[in-house]
């Protein structure tokens, strides 16, 4: 990539190679036999090792892309078009996830099942963009400093403090709201601790908008990014046993206990650097439109996968039920067409849009209209329900 350009590629690729390994790693994971998942097995603890790289990355590669925007603009605070943009796109994620577990069968007969309010992937990155302009906003007036500073501690606190707060039980919030901060009621993701690695991507998109055009910046961030990434793979749990013996804190040794935070934060900073190293091969075409189409390709794997909307999906018929020949070649089916239907949704969403701007623009005058007259209460509430699930689309579209 041309250290001149505007758009980091490599950035793009990182989030493509990110949902391609999402998806394979929930499809292997949720069909393969349990017969098969022995821990001895290299190709298995091999498979397993890098698929717990995916969602650190997709994270920090989220808060990066975010947060490089954010300060890119020229206006400052309130004033900055991308705070009203993110707040919406926060608040969108978040819809589209509740949405995403919602049963229509459920509702049919009045009831919502306990399912829709646990927390998944689009929750926590939706609240962590808002997080992050929150912060944006406490910073924008004053030193320069600041907000990159907050960032950096914030991802550091939430990793140091984890082995602490993952034991509150947070049982004097309502279900719905506690399922942000612990898995005890079977949320798979929680705001605490993966806000730390989004607001790591934010302190990263920093450094590239300040330092990206100098000369010699890229083979500094990819040395940089390899030395501390190795470090953190294989020195980060023995330096917290040193810490704990020379200090006697007990918390270094909670942390060298259960040392995944840090050592997927290394991860992560691997990842980096390769992207970075091929940074020049990274402008294909189709991998730039799969990376700038995550969201769809989310939304159709996990309607695919989990039967989002009816519970028949994949998931139901062919639970730990595949051998390990058949889980990667439906593996690479199910990539293949998670992908395709994204891309060619992407083709028809501009269409799309269009239709429905039309549609509740003359439902809306429909409305007006039919307000002047008399009309049975019926029909009235009908064309109500009709603007408000139009209205619920259009946000979710745009």
């Amino acid at each position: 990539m041309d250290v001149n350009s505007n758009r980091l590629f490599f950035i793009d690729a990182m989030r493509a190679w990110a949902i391609l390994m999402m998806l394979q790693g929930h499809f292997i994971d949720g069909l393969l036999d349990t017969l098969f998942r022995d821990p001895n097995n290299l190709f298995y603890i091999t498979w397993r090792y890098f698929r717990g790289i995916t969602a650190p990355v997709f994270f920090t590669v989220s808060g990066f892309i975010f947060t490089y925007l954010l300060i890119k603009a020229k206006e400052k605070g309130w004033k900055n078009p991308r705070v009203k943009k993110g707040i919406r796109r926060g608040l969108q994620l978040v819809l589209i996830g509740y949405l995403l577990r919602l049963n229509l069968f459920g509702l049919l007969i009045g009831e919502i099942y306990e399912s829709f309010y646990l927390v998944d992937v689009l929750h926590c990155i939706g609240l962590s963009l808002i997080a992050i302009i929150a912060i944006y906003l406490i910073s924008s007036n004053r030193n320069k400093y600041l907000f990159p500073s907050i960032l950096l501690l914030s991802t550091l606190g939430l990793f140091l403090f984890e082995p602490y707060y993952k034991q509150w039980s947070f049982s004097f919030l309502p279900n719905a709201i506690a399922n942000y901060f612990t898995k005890s009621n079977g949320s798979v993701f929680t705001i605490i601790p993966w806000l730390g690695y989004t607001t790591l991507g934010g302190f990263v998109s920093v450094l590239f908008t300040k330092f990206k055009d100098l000369k010699h910046f890229y083979p500094a961030a990819i040395t940089t990014a390899l030395g501390t990434g190795l470090l953190l793979i294989f020195t980060s749990s023995d330096g917290f046993v040193f810490l704990f013996e020379q200090t006697g804190i007990k918390l270094f040794k909670l942390i060298e206990l259960n040392n995944y935070l840090f050592i997927r934060l290394g991860d992560v900073l691997l990842v980096f650097a390769v992207f970075m190293i091929f940074r020049s091969l990274m402008m294909n075409k189709t991998i730039l439109k799969i990376g700038a189409n995550t969201l769809s390709i989310y939304v159709i794997h996990f309607i695919i996968l989990y039967g989002s909307f009816t519970g028949l999906g994949l998931y139901r018929f062919f639970h730990h039920q595949l051998s390990p020949i058949a889980v990667i070649i439906g593996a690479i089916a199910f990539i293949f067409v998670c992908t395709y239907l994204s891309l060619l949704y992407a083709k028809q969403e501009l269409a799309i849009k269009n239709q429905l701007s039309i549609a509740y623009a003359s439902i809306k005058q429909e409305a007006i209209l039919l307000q002047k007259s008399v009309m049975p209460k019926s029909r009235f509430y009908l064309l109500k329900i009709r603007l408000r699930l139009l209205r619920l689309i259009r946000f979710v579209k745009n």
